[in-house]
């Protein structure tokens, strides 16, 4: 991948000290998951152009450096040694933290100015319509330019690579452009390769800072840069926007991201459904209860009231969830509160901690993963913990479109990355079932419709 930032402004040779660059040196700099190098293609009094290039391992990517399969990537084929991402906004904010913070010891009037600039990436991956392109970059006041390329320049029928070249020109600060291209890259490839969490949204406001609030594609960059983290969103918003965030917990239900509270308050799904789940556990007699993906615990609050569980454990990615679940339990009784472990964790690693539980649920929590990381849980879940029965619930897809205020095609919530309909759902089930040497039956949640079936869909799987 490469990024390019040239300059006309005279004498250009000064960009050298906004970059805190010599133009006459290469350099270096060990990223962790690679060597970022920078260097000038051009350098006169006319032009000056700095380039960085990443050289990234794609194998220490999966296996990470000491070769203990700790790495930052789960597969070994994949995009990004090759294409632009999170991967240079970190190259970026390491190489040249200075010049984006728009700092300079020899030129600070300069850094301070807004100069002619030229910006090059390639390739930028690009998820979604390539239009998305301009509608973030123009409104920064950016003239842009892209050039799509085909997946093999041999065979047109394939069609087009979700890869461009994006060139950006104009007259700004150069701190601004580099927060710009930090912050809007991810947001165009939609694939961060590190967890986010309350951090990532501090960078996002502090990087944000005098442009995102006013922009007009805020909501999509937020949720984008958050990684669709619905908690994190709201929390987003409610800081950029203050007066448009309204009272803790309302979302305008004619937004496309309207969210599953507001969808589904109407038909008391949530109690339905979470009261559905305390009572299959019980039919169980299971004693020791896992609560996978617990949020702040109102499942474990229907399940800590029955006198047959002696141990729950709930497990959560979210310390903030966490924090609220730790709230809600803390003037508990002891002889309930000693039932009671929270634990922060993802599911999608193998945890000795949770093996040993006669019976597990995933409250509405598969919905929020991508697609290609469900068979790591799959592994982790049914392969390594293996409780005895695993209930799952997930939305009905298929229900959808009875709902007033969801546009068609939208998800009930902004941080889902699917919803299956009851087919895809009962395939994954029983694909599921089979691989692990679990029966698998199946039952809707809520009020039954004859064509689009019941709002939510859920799943018990019995070892």
């Amino acid at each position: 991948m490469f990024l390019s930032i040239a300059t006309s402004h005279q004498p250009a040779t000064d960009l050298g000290f906004l970059l805190h660059k010599n133009p006459e040196r290469v350099h270096e700099i060990d990223l962790g998951f690679g060597q970022a190098v920078m260097f000038y293609p051009e350098s006169t009094a006319q032009r000056c152009e700095f380039a960085i290039t990443l050289d990234i391992d794609p194998i220490a990517l999966v296996r990470g450096r000491q070769g203990k399969g700790d790495g930052l990537l789960d597969q070994y084929v994949n995009d990004r040694p090759y294409a632009a991402s999170s991967f240079l906004s970190v190259a970026i904010a390491r190489g040249i933290r200075e010049a984006m913070a728009g700092r300079s010891r020899e030129r600070q009037a300069l850094a301070d100015r807004a100069i002619p600039l030229v910006a090059e990436v390639t390739p930028l991956p690009v998820r979604g319509a390539t239009e998305l392109v301009g509608r973030l970059f123009e409104p920064l006041g950016y003239d842009v330019a892209v050039t799509r390329h085909r997946l093999d320049p041999e065979r047109p029928d394939w069609g087009e690579a979700p890869y461009v070249t994006l060139r950006l020109s104009g007259t700004a600060r150069l701190s601004d452009l580099l927060t710009h291209l930090y912050v809007l890259m991810p947001v165009l490839d939609d694939r961060k390769h590190y967890f986010v969490g309350e951090d990532e949204l501090q960078k996002l406001l502090a990087r944000g800072e005098g442009w995102l609030a006013a922009h007009p594609e805020r909501d999509l960059i937020t949720a984008r840069y958050l990684k669709r983290r619905g908690y994190l969103i709201k929390a987003a918003l409610a800081q950029l926007v203050p007066d448009e965030a309204g009272p803790e917990g309302q979302l305008d239900p004619s937004r496309g991201d309207v969210a599953e509270t507001v969808i589904e308050r109407p038909l008391r799904l949530h109690e339905r459904r979470l009261d559905r789940v305390a009572e299959l556990i019980a039919q169980t007699g299971a004693e020791r209860v896992l609560d996978l993906g617990c949020g702040d615990g109102k499942l474990i609050a229907r399940l800590i009231r029955n006198p047959a569980i002696a141990d729950i454990v709930g497990v959560e990615v979210s310390s903030q969830e966490l924090a609220r679940a730790d709230a809600r339990f803390a003037d508990l009784p002891a002889v309930q509160k000693r039932k009671l472990m929270l634990l922060q964790g993802s599911l999608i690693y193998r945890d000795t901690r949770l093996r040993g539980f006669e019976a597990a649920a995933l409250v509405e929590v598969i919905e929020h993963f991508e697609p290609d990381r469900l068979p790591h849980l799959e592994r982790a879940l049914f392969g390594d913990a293996r409780p005895a029965t695993v209930i799952v619930t997930t939305p009905n897809r298929d229900h959808n479109v009875l709902f007033e205020g969801l546009a068609a095609g939208s998800f009930r919530h902004p941080d889902h990355r699917f919803e299956w309909g009851r087919r895809e759902f009962r395939d994954w089930a029983q694909r599921v079932a089979a691989e692990h040497d679990y029966g698998v039956r199946f039952e809707g949640v809520g009020d039954e419709h004859p064509e689009f079936g019941a709002p939510g869909q859920l799943a018990v799987f019995a070892r």
